[in-house]
């Protein structure tokens, strides 16, 4: 001690240029050290987001979120407990992990069961959604967006591909889907006495859809010294295009879509906020977040 204080006794001006840069250094490092209102809670999640359209509440449980769970536990590592909750069309399972658990090769996991567990379940089901979180995550803004003279569907679009876009560019922001508004859809209203009527049924109309409305890659055509490249009529380009697609020939006359059903270029039905599970419908065309 009594050497350290001769020292600075001989070398004052050293000691006083490092007094000063301790004073720089904490002061820069009290403002740029990053601030949170909750501690971080070193408890991983993992949250899969089922989605089957029409499916019952009960259904939902039983063929969906229960043999996932039960799948869960055989395959995944380090689970502390799971939580489920289905709804009409939609099953919410969040997977909560030890403090240990390595979060990377948890998702890897449950990523890879969940798409085997596809084969076992009703068919046409789409891969869940897999959202990563710990349990100190809290949502901190909610934009909410309004336009006098325009539509649902027009908030929306502008949510969606506009200004989510830019504001995922912000540091460690995670940005969910917009609610509220509406998104475009084509509905095909079937007649059932017209189906009748006709000796047609709803599978005749949605194998004529599965066939004749498709995506097909056409490539290229040269003629002469130019090579062209090929479009094909094998999906509508407008509704109209739509609902005169053949269904069946009966007694040689052709049945269209139209003759049966009315085709009508409409918006989705809001389900209101997914994880919220506070669904509301009938409310303002506020756009904020949900889970698709």
């Amino acid at each position: 001690m009594y050497a350290l204080v001769r020292i600075a006794l001989q070398r004052p001006y050293t000691f006083v240029v490092l007094a000063l840069l301790i004073l720089i250094a904490g002061a820069l490092s009290a403002l740029r050290t990053p601030t949170d209102i909750f501690p971080d809670i070193r408890i991983p999640v993992i949250s899969v987001v089922w989605q089957y359209a029409g499916l019952p509440t009960d259904e939902m449980t039983g063929r969906i979120v229960t043999p996932f769970e039960r799948a869960l536990t055989t395959t995944v590592n380090d689970i502390e407990h799971i939580e489920a909750v289905s709804y009409a069309g939609f099953g919410v399972v969040k997977i909560f992990f030890q403090p240990t658990a390595d979060i990377r090769t948890a998702n890897s996991q449950v990523v890879a069961i969940s798409q085997t567990l596809l084969r076992l379940m009703p068919a046409g089901i789409t891969p869940p959604l897999v959202l990563n979180y710990n349990a100190s995550t809290v949502p901190i803004i909610q934009l909410a967006l309004s336009g006098k003279g325009m539509t649902e569907q027009s908030l929306s679009d502008l949510g969606m591909n506009f200004i989510r876009t830019q504001l995922i560019t912000v540091p460690g922001a995670s940005l969910p889907l917009p609610f509220g508004g509406k998104t475009r859809e084509v509905q095909i209203d079937l007649d059932p006495a017209a189906l009748q009527a006709h000796g047609l049924s709803g599978q005749d109309v949605a194998l004529a859809l599965a066939t004749q409305n498709l995506i097909l890659p056409a490539g290229t055509q040269k003629i002469g010294k130019f090579e062209y490249t090929m479009q094909l009529n094998s999906s509508p380009s407008e509704i109209d295009g739509l609902a005169d697609l053949p269904i069946k020939v009966v007694n040689g006359a052709t049945i269209y879509l139209h003759d049966v059903a009315h085709v009508r270029n409409v918006s989705q039905v809001d389900r209101g906020a997914i994880d919220g599970l506070d669904r509301q419908v009938g409310e303002p065309a506020d756009v904020g977040g949900r889970v698709v």
